[in-house]
């Protein structure tokens, strides 16, 4: 019996395979089917479904008996986040990155190669991290309201099968000739020490903003660094924001970013939050790690070690580190 990933049953062998049939699935088929073979060499039983309701019931209920040793999500952030809404907290999840951005995937150095997530789920290790809930509904790395949930939803209503960047083109054309930005009031917690306020005033509980995001994870699509600092171990969301709407100061906003220097910028301000509420007089879509989310008002708690992914040890160690030295 090979060794188990730290917090695991001993006698955990089962592994539950996801395949998404909207996140490359053919294409992955070869890498699912070699991973299975692998683990097998390894003693490890896997089982491939393509139905998210056999995967909930088989994943849960060898979690329950303690023989699950991970959920293998096959597909992109989209699948990440269905899995963790359909299985207990504490199931232990891992992904074979098959889809678009795999922003989860390349924050925790999961790989898409079987032979490396196979020596990942024999002698990794249970990293418990941060998750955040939308109203009912959970995600993973961010919430963002406002133009990029206009042009996430018109990309969906699009959608056919596995998205490609490509998609986004004309989408984004149609947000930028129609979206309207309309303001979006935020309210939140009051502040605790670590407050991002200046100590020489009160921070306010509220705000309100054209563009808004909430960050449990520094991952955002395209490679824009938004909140680089949010940390998906801290017990916190990040919230940010930029005051005014139009065109040039989303131009003049995505330059900032790429740069690295939106924090400079008068109009931007972020506050470390546990939970939020964001309302709009008129119907503003939000979006929630590239998929729709619905429209406002939303109500946003962090979700603290809600999360347990199966990571390589080397990542694990990274986050402790990351969380015991600030």
């Amino acid at each position: 019996m090979p060794r188990n990933p730290s917090d695991s049953s001993p006698s955990a062998d089962r592994v539950v395979v996801s395949v998404n049939p909207k996140a490359g699935a053919r294409s992955s088929q070869d890498r699912v089917d070699r991973l299975a073979e692998l683990l097998h060499q390894q003693g490890v039983q896997a089982t491939v479904l393509t139905s998210l309701d056999e995967v909930a019931e088989q994943a849960n209920r060898w979690h329950a008996e303690g023989k699950l040793r991970a959920l293998v999500g096959v597909g992109g952030d989209g699948t990440a986040a269905e899995l963790v809404n359909r299985t207990t907290e504490g199931l232990p999840l891992t992904l074979l990155p098959s889809g678009n951005e795999n922003l989860l995937a390349r924050h925790l150095n999961l790989s898409a190669d079987p032979d490396e997530l196979c020596r990942t789920i024999v002698d990794g290790a249970v990293c418990r991290l941060d998750a955040a809930r939308a109203n009912d509904r959970v995600f993973l790395l961010m919430l963002g309201c406002g133009f990029d949930a206009d042009v996430v939803d018109r990309v969906h209503q699009r959608r056919t099968g596995h998205i490609r960047s490509r998609n986004y083109v004309k989408p984004t054309l149609e947000s930028i000739r129609s979206y309207e930005y309309p303001e979006i009031q935020v309210r939140w917690d009051p502040p605790d020490e670590d407050s991002d306020a200046p100590a020489d005033e009160p921070a306010a509980c509220s705000t309100v903003a054209r563009w808004v995001f909430a960050f449990n994870m520094p991952c955002y699509g395209g490679g824009l660094r938004l909140a680089p600092w949010a940390d998906g171990s801290d017990g916190m969301l990040d919230l940010c924001t930029f005051q005014r709407g139009a065109l040039l100061h989303g131009l003049k906003y995505a330059g900032a970013v790429m740069l690295g220097r939106h924090r400079q910028l008068a109009d931007f301000a972020t506050r470390r939050v546990r939970r939020l509420t964001i309302t709009a007089e008129s119907e503003v879509p939000y979006q929630l790690d590239g998929d729709p989310g619905g429209t406002l008002p939303v109500e946003v708690e962090v979700l603290p070690g809600r999360l347990a992914m199966v990571v390589p040890v080397s990542t694990k160690e990274l986050f402790t580190k990351e969380t015991t030295n600030p």
